[in-house]
């Protein structure tokens, strides 16, 4: 087992120019409050194109030889109470068509249930038969497995290809039980003549880059009679276009919707008020039962570069995670770094990443372009951080290395076998070391 060396120090660079950050700063765990977090291990693809299970204090308790766009744990219940079964990437595409580049999904070509022992279990696709899944891959109730995928396809008005997103859900034989292609709804997802004419003209093959669906799941909205929230409807995020959509499962149509046009935003605005502008956000999901919050969407919105035309930024670049009652459409929670007593700025990933809401009411939020993971309070304190210390050229075409984590999440000491080992001994960060440590700033004036 490789131990997280906490404080250790990573040299990003040999290079003694000016930087826009450090050249050398901590990895492992910087700072953790037991008493205040929410205790368990996290499943951490890392760059390294390998998957690690650590626990809080940083320590790596079992790594797969497999990388995962993402590495999605399969709950227990899921898999007939085995533990520690994960849904992973296999295989890359050995031979790849121009359109193809690493973000876009046209590189996988296929994707497996391994577990706890790296043993796969099953699998979809192959060389022969790719699959093309990208940013999301989970195991449903019923034992299937929903596939966001990608497509090659000519559409009319195009001179060019573009890269459709589907969704797939998928049997355990790798039957294809039922499909949807965004390309298909296109008049469906808000934008104007003129905006569309503008994706056509983009000669972007990738112009909406989806990166989320995710299942519904049971919730109160449904319970008191509103259809569209229906448990096994799928909540499918673009973000390139700024817009996210629920799929009614049944009819296929698009029976709620976000964006892609919002009001400025408004961050001294108190709360509950509505959602203003989001910048190619990420994880857009609905928080499950028995969750605070349950029934209310969380969403990482990354504030990077995004829209049709684009949409213009803040003049600080700073990300936040914000959380939406889907009828109202409102934002009743807010996460930004000023929450945490930092600036802003302290804050920000313009690309991948995601947030995670936690049984204590807690919020797992994984700053995915740094590598950094933390945990707040509904308040905004920060009780647990880890900066990834597992670093690589996460895709083959990248000419540097970097520990970027695509999406991370947090599961219960259970869901690894009986005997896995964990510490729960807390950390102070060493801020007479690391001035501008992000949690020394938290330690004295967070909530």
């Amino acid at each position: 087992m490789r131990i997280a060396a906490t404080l250790s120090v990573c040299l990003l660079s040999l290079s003694f120019g000016a930087s826009a950050i450090p050249s050398a700063f901590p990895t492992g765990v910087t700072y953790y409050d037991p008493a205040r977090a929410w205790n368990g291990y996290v499943v951490i693809p890392g760059s390294d194109n390998q998957t690690h299970l650590v626990d809080m204090t940083g320590q790596e308790v079992h790594r797969w030889a497999y990388e995962g766009f993402p590495s999605w744990p399969i709950p227990t219940d899921r898999v007939n109470g085995q533990k520690g079964h994960l849904l992973v990437q296999l295989e890359r595409q050995k031979d790849l068509a121009k359109e193809a580049s690493p973000g876009n999904g046209m590189v996988n070509a296929s994707v497996a249930e391994v577990d706890w022992n790296g043993h796969v279990q099953w699998q979809y696709g192959s060389q022969q038969q790719p699959v093309h899944q990208h940013h999301e891959i989970q195991r449903l109730p019923d034992g299937n497995t929903l596939v966001l995928g990608a497509a090659l396809r000519q559409l009319p008005g195009y001179d060019y290809r573009i890269i459709d997103n589907t969704l797939e859900e998928v049997s355990p034989r790798g039957e294809k039980l039922w499909s949807w292609s965004v390309a298909d709804h296109l008049h469906e997802l808000g934008f104007s003549a003129a905006q569309l004419a503008m994706i056509r003209d983009s000669q972007d093959a990738d112009f909406l880059h989806m990166n989320t669906a995710a299942p519904l799941g049971p919730n109160h909205w449904f319970d008191q009679g509103d259809q569209r929230f229906a448990p096994d409807n799928i909540l499918f995020n673009s973000r390139n276009g700024n817009v996210a959509v629920i799929v009614d499962r049944q009819s296929g149509k698009v029976v709620w919707r976000i964006g892609p046009d919002y009001p400025a935003l408004k961050l001294d605005t108190p709360l509950p008020r509505p959602l203003d502008q989001l910048i190619g956000e990420h994880d857009v999901h609905m928080i499950g039962p028995g969750l605070p919050g349950a029934g209310n969407i969380l969403i990482f919105d990354n504030q990077g570069n995004a829209g049709f035309p684009p949409t213009r930024q803040g003049f600080f670049s700073a990300s936040r995670v914000i959380e939406v009652n889907p009828q109202t459409k409102q934002i009743v929670w807010e996460y930004t770094g000023e929450k945490s007593g930092q600036a802003i700025s302290t804050f920000y990933s313009a690309y991948i990443s995601n947030a995670q809401r936690l049984p204590n009411g807690n919020t797992l939020i994984n700053e995915g372009q740094s590598g950094r993971l933390f945990q707040v309070t509904p308040q905004g304190a920060i009780v647990w951080e880890y900066v990834s210390p597992y670093y690589g050229k996460a895709m083959p075409r990248d000419h540097y290395s970097g520990n970027t984590v695509y999406r991370a999440y947090m599961v219960d000491y259970r869901w690894a076998p009986e005997g896995t080992p964990h510490s729960e001994k807390a950390v102070t960060a060493d801020c007479t070391r690391y001035l501008a440590l992000p949690s020394c700033p938290a330690l004295s004036s967070s909530p």
